[in-house]
């Protein structure tokens, strides 16, 4: 398998890579001038300049590939720019499917996101099949992903290409350079800076999983459909107190009503992003996802790609050690 990747010198991608040389798959990356590498340190791979959005630079970069993972996403809760994030993940997902119609791909697996899933308020798990629709989607990183995800799921179904498309729920472990969104609850919290929590849930999956997830979506998964990659539904405190558990630190014990988390929200989000020009910790938006419990079934890849649900235990470990020993805390 010659295999054309994106997103490698990031969290998620960097193990799909990963995994694919570990199988003995011939690799192609995709980075951008300026991209950091550090994730790719030791990987036998070639790498090509490109970005996802110059097709022509990925036409080219593609050539002689037969597989794709298109593993690349700008995964950020607040944007300065919105108008960026639909360039890249939208634009960017039809401009790799086009390249690799154009080169003949044969397959093709998108990693999309568990954001594009229909959740509710009861807490009850999410399928594949829960009814969602871009109305649903709260803020620019949802509803772009799942913009994009509708291309590739056409594009499945088209008959043209076999595409696969993957939901990972929430991956944890190292290597979460940037970091992540979810990274950055593990640093805040090694940091200090979670003095409470509010009350939502995740579904957290060990990031080494779901990248073998990927491998097998591409093995056996059906072109045109979608499989969530799951592990443990998990409310926030939950989170926390594993955090709490394996680092030695005190976990927090107030729990924070909701109007006043999205006050909190609001105000850093003034102060921080308009004021001062950072990201904040917290948005209006990210607050407003919390209201509903993130919690997802994995049935349907355990049924159709041989998918377990592993503790995401080892991966909280993981990822604590690789922030402290990488200069993070």
């Amino acid at each position: 398998m010659k295999a054309f990747l994106t997103g490698a010198t990031g969290f998620l991608g960097s193990h799909v890579a990963r995994v694919l040389a570990d199988q003995g798959a011939e690799l192609r990356l995709l980075v951008r001038p300026t991209s950091n590498l550090k994730n790719l340190e030791g990987l036998k791979a070639e790498t090509v300049a490109g970005d996802l959005r110059d097709p022509a630079s990925l036409e080219k970069a593609m050539s002689g590939c037969d597989t794709v993972f298109h593993v690349a996403a700008d995964y950020r809760l607040w944007v300065t720019d919105p108008n960026d994030m639909y360039r890249s993940n939208v634009e960017g997902t039809r401009a790799v499917l086009e390249a690799a119609r154009k080169n003949g791909v044969k397959n093709v697996v998108y990693t999309s996101s568990v954001a594009t899933i229909g959740f509710t308020r009861s807490g009850q798990p999410a399928d594949e099949d829960s009814p969602v629709s871009l109305a649903d989607m709260i803020g620019h990183y949802k509803r772009s992903k799942f913009m994009a995800e509708q291309i590739a799921l056409d594009a499945g179904r088209s008959g043209g290409m076999r595409v696969v498309t993957v939901n990972p729920t929430t991956p944890i472990g190292e290597r979460d350079i940037k970091p992540t969104p979810t990274g950055r609850i593990v640093v805040d919290f090694l940091k200090r800076k979670f003095p409470a929590y509010v009350e939502t849930g995740l579904n957290l999956v060990d990031v080494c999983e779901c990248a073998r997830g990927h491998v097998a979506a591409l093995e056996k998964g059906k072109s045109g459909e979608r499989y969530i990659l799951g592990g443990e539904n998990l409310t926030l405190k939950q989170i926390l107190d594993k955090l709490g558990a394996i680092s030695g630190l005190p976990s927090p014990t107030v729990k924070l009503p909701y109007f006043v988390a999205y006050l909190a929200g609001a105000v850093d989000q003034a102060v921080s992003g308009r004021i001062l020009g950072k990201e904040p910790r917290a948005t209006i938006e990210s607050v407003r996802m919390g209201k509903k419990k993130m919690w997802a079934s994995s049935d349907k890849a355990e049924r159709e790609l041989g998918w377990r649900i592993v503790s995401p235990d080892a991966a909280l470990r993981r990822a604590v050690e690789w922030f402290r020993a990488n200069g993070y805390v």
